[in-house]
Order: structure tokens, then C-alpha cells, then sequence
């Protein structure tokens, strides 16, 4: 009998440098997901907004710490008018809103003030990743953590009683968001037409995820996943096998 439509296989193995269980959906990181900014993106709106090429840049970027600010604010000190297309806005009010909800950044017209939008000479996009790849840099150096990481999430458990961290990585559901994620139109990792990178997640996004887990436990997984691969046991992900059963 066939299991749950939404069924996903986890590996998860010991940290030898700490206290710490990884826990990894090799479903997800063996899929061909990639980002289809510009290219069939419909946006994180109530509505189809492809044409508004503002992807999940909509809300403004929520901060994961001091560090986080800090560093964005210095990256956003170096661009210029050509590479930002809010700069001056940016340089008067400045680019990062602080609440008692924690910082963000600020929003110009219904989404993010780093996000030049069509028309702009330059092309709609990221102004700090754009900025990045013209310095032949990461556009890690520069994004708010939780840009360079979507649509990889990390959540860290910790055992009250032991100490112990159980660290947790897969993709980032529309469910992650709370009562906002249900008013998405669309949401890339539930959408079959982002499932078609040449290359599995774990090698696509490498960088990435060797800036969310360390560089130990990125080989770790590598190793497993390679030898699994060899086995020919992978799962698709659940969005692979549902499109492939509608066109059967």
C-alpha cells in the first residue's frame, strides 16, 4: 500500500565536535528544486504577481540577530545608486526598521526597500545580491541571513534536561510563515515548476548549507547521500510525485 502522499525521508547521525543530532530531509535536499525568480515566480501575494517580480521579498526581511543588522547595514553603506534603486530613501530614513517585534527591513511600496523593481536601468532583483556578484563576491556577505537561506530552514531543539541540541534541516514551508503563509497565492517548494534544477539541492546549494550547518556535517551528509545515490534508493519529493501522477 502506498504511504502518505506527503511522505519525506530524514537521515540523521551524531556531531563528533558537540553535543548535537543532525536531522536532514534527504528528500528535499535530493530533490531538483531551484529558484525560478524571473522565471515563472509568482510571488508571495493573495494573487498571481509575477509581474511584479517581487518574489518573497514582499514583506521586508525579518532579522535573525544584532550580528545579522550589523552587517547588512554595512553592506548597504557600499552600494550605489546604479547597483539600489532606494539608495537615497535608504541613506535618509535608513534602510533597517526597528520594532518591538524585532528588526526588519524597512518596506517602500508594499516590499522590501533593497528590491529594485521593473524599470529600474538595472533590472529588478536583490540590490545586495546584485551588488555581490558584480564584486565577484558570496551574496552571503551581504543578505540578511534568512534570504541567503530560503528555501533552507535550520531549527534548533534543545533538551531541557540534557542539554542537548537536536538541529533540524529541511525546507521552508508556506506553514513556517504562521497565518500569513496560508494567504500565499503560491509558495515555491509546494509549486511543481521550481522541481526542475538540473543538479540536487545539496549541490546547488551547497554554499548554503555549509554556512547553515559547518563544513563537518555538510561532508557528512554528502558522503551518505552520494553512497545512497550510488543504491538507487532515492524518494522524490512529494510535488515531483504528485505532478508526475497528474500527467500520467
Amino acid at each position: 500500500m502506498a504511504g502518505p502522499s506527503d511522505t519525506h525521508e530524514w537521515m540523521s547521525f551524531s556531531d563528533p565536535e558537540e553535543d548535537r543530532t543532525w536531522l536532514f530531509d534527504v528528500t528535499f535536499l535530493t530533490s531538483p528544486w531551484r529558484c525560478v525568480y524571473g522565471a515563472g515566480c509568482e510571488g508571495v501575494l493573495t494573487g498571481p504577481a509575477a509581474s511584479r517580480s517581487e518574489g518573497c521579498c514582499s514583506y521586508g526581511a525579518h532579522f535573525a540577530d544584532d550580528q545579522d543588522v550589523r552587517r547588512v547595514e554595512a553592506a548597504a553603506a557600499t552600494l550605489t545608486a546604479e547597483q539600489w534603486q532606494h539608495r537615497s530613501r535608504g541613506r535618509s530614513r535608513g534602510p533597517i526598521a526597528r520594532r518591538s517585534g524585532g528588526a526588519m527591513t524597512r518596506l517602500v511600496d508594499g516590499a522590501c526597500i533593497f528590491l529594485n523593481r521593473p524599470g529600474f536601468p538595472g533590472g529588478p532583483g536583490c540590490a545586495l545580491h546584485r551588488a555581490a556578484l558584480e564584486r565577484s563576491e558570496s551574496p552571503m556577505v551581504m543578505k540578511p541571513d534568512v534570504c541567503w537561506q530560503l528555501p533552507l530552514r535550520r531549527q534548533d531543539a534543545t533538551d531541557e534536561a540534557t542539554g542537548h541540541v537536536t538541529s533540524t534541516v529541511t525546507e521552508w514551508d508556506r506553514r513556517h510563515w504562521g497565518p500569513a503563509g496560508e494567504e500565499f497565492h503560491w509558495w515555491c517548494t509546494e509549486a511543481p515548476e521550481a522541481f526542475t534544477g538540473a543538479r540536487p539541492v545539496y549541490r546547488s546549494l551547497a554554499e548554503e548549507l555549509v554556512g547553515l550547518v559547518g563544513l563537518g556535517p555538510y561532508e557528512a551528509l554528502v558522503g551518505y547521500l552520494e553512497e545512497r545515490a550510488v543504491r538507487g534508493t532515492a524518494l522524490p519529493h512529494p510535488v515531483v510525485r504528485r505532478h508526475s501522477r497528474s500527467d500520467a
